[in-house]
């Protein structure tokens, strides 16, 4: 059997495709800050000792971690519409995918607070250093540093996984294609195309976190490490 392959109708729709994979990346990016400010505080509440912040850090990170994101999506999307609350359905997306994002970015930070030693801490302390200037330089930065690879690769996963957003009829990449093979009747060139272009943009994320931490950590940059 032959597999007669044209491309030529596909690529004729190319500034759809490009605005989907635009529309992808601003999803990533979205959630990528967001979800790492919540993994920060998700991090500083699961190592407090205030027992509920403890337990409320913790009850969200095992929910978010245990059901699927696609559900997720469901509840964000059709729970804010039970209410009379309506988003449009790129803004929900993107509350969905930084909720789902930050529960796993708390618990790669919360790993790389406590791969800070103690003994680190207590010098800190010696030196007379202020309680903010020992969380700063001594805590958070080389906590993060430690744990910068793992955040990359949940964030690159992240963009990969924004493609369930399709399903609210977000128009990102997966979103476009579903319209163009309807549409042209050549799904698997369509889809080889969009799997080229889900490479491409991981490509694009991973240069960028690998620039990001050039910048961020100067030793990594010494040694030539930056992920």
């Amino acid at each position: 059997m032959r597999i007669n392959l044209d491309f030529g109708a596909i690529l004729e729709r190319w500034p759809a495709f490009l605005s989907g994979a635009i529309l992808t990346l601003e999803l990533a990016v979205i959630a990528t800050v967001f979800g790492t400010v919540i993994g920060v505080l998700g991090a500083i509440a699961r190592r407090s000792d205030n027992p509920v912040a403890t337990r409320v850090a913790a009850l969200y990170v095992e929910t978010i971690r245990n059901t699927p994101l696609l559900v997720q999506i469901f509840l964000v999307y059709f729970g804010l519409a039970s209410l009379g609350v309506k988003f449009p359905a790129f803004t929900v997306a993107a509350a969905a995918l930084t909720i789902n994002v930050g529960a796993y970015t708390t618990e790669i930070i919360r790993a790389g607070f406590d791969a800070v030693p103690k003994g680190q801490l207590e010098a800190a302390e010696g030196l007379a250093l202020s309680r903010w200037q020992i969380y700063w330089h001594v805590v958070m930065l080389p906590a993060i540093e430690k744990v910068y690879p793992a955040l990359t690769s949940q964030f690159v996963l992240l963009m990969l996984a924004s493609s369930v957003t399709s399903q609210i009829s977000a128009e990102e990449l997966t979103a476009v294609a579903n319209y163009i093979q309807s549409d042209t009747y050549r799904a698997f060139e369509t889809y080889i195309l969009v799997a080229i272009a889900y490479v491409v943009l991981s490509l694009v994320m991973r240069a960028g976190f690998w620039a990001l931490g050039l910048a961020l950590f100067p030793r990594r940059r010494r040694l030539g490490t930056p992920l």
